[in-house]
């Protein structure tokens, strides 16, 4: 029961999340509150914070026995992957505006309500959304009981759930472009036969700015 707990906290955790990242609840706000809307991403930020703080509580508030623990050489490997995703997690934040996307940018008035340029960044090249991919990485290569295993379970079925209505939002805003990439590039999981050359991601982003 306490599993299904934790299961159910997740669900809601994300339906949540979902709904206030949809375009149509934000241009319902935007239509009858719109002096709102430039706090809306640092509330929305807020709000996915502290509402995660009871989930996590409640997963670890759940006293299980380990169903596997890394040890050893895999123990060295488990954490080498995972240090080398934090890495990777750092060199994808720099293709990202943080002002832009903590909120504060929009908060100071210095927002843009257009959106951003499609770029294609070194890690994109590789795997449509590195951040989630780095994540499942960092969530799987930890020891793991009973309601961790059922939080990475909810988590990565979040991830390829939400990586697509994302994906829906982005080729809603560009178009062709988009499609053009989702051909070329893998969603979660790199493949090594599947990427975009340097030279074909700038060839990419110009089609994208000439139409």
């Amino acid at each position: 029961m306490r599993l299904a707990a934790i299961a159910l906290a997740w669900l809601g955790y994300f339906a949540l999340h979902s709904v206030l990242a949809a375009l149509s609840v934000k241009a319902w706000v935007g239509g009858r509150w719109p002096q709102f809307m430039p706090g809306y991403r640092i509330v929305f930020n807020v709000v996915s914070t502290v509402t995660l703080i009871p989930v996590l509580w409640l997963v670890h508030g759940v006293e299980s026995d380990w169903l596997w623990q890394w040890r050893g050489a895999w123990a060295w490997l488990s954490n080498g992957v995972a240090l080398t995703a934090i890495l990777c997690l750092l060199v994808a934040g720099r293709s990202y505006d943080m002002g832009e996307f903590l909120g504060l940018r929009q908060l100071s008035g210095h927002g843009n309500d257009q959106p951003e340029n499609f770029t294609v960044s070194t890690l994109h090249r590789f795997v449509r959304h590195p951040w989630y991919c780095i994540g499942l990485v960092l969530i799987w290569t930890r020891d793991m009981n009973g309601p961790l295993l059922v939080s990475a379970l909810m988590i990565t079925a979040y991830f390829v759930v939400g990586s697509k209505l994302e994906e829906g939002k982005l080729v809603a805003i560009y178009g062709e472009t988009y499609r053009r990439y989702m051909a070329k590039v893998p969603g979660l999981i790199p493949l090594p036969w599947k990427h975009l050359t340097a030279a074909e991601a700038v060839d990419l982003m110009h089609r994208a700015e000439t139409h």
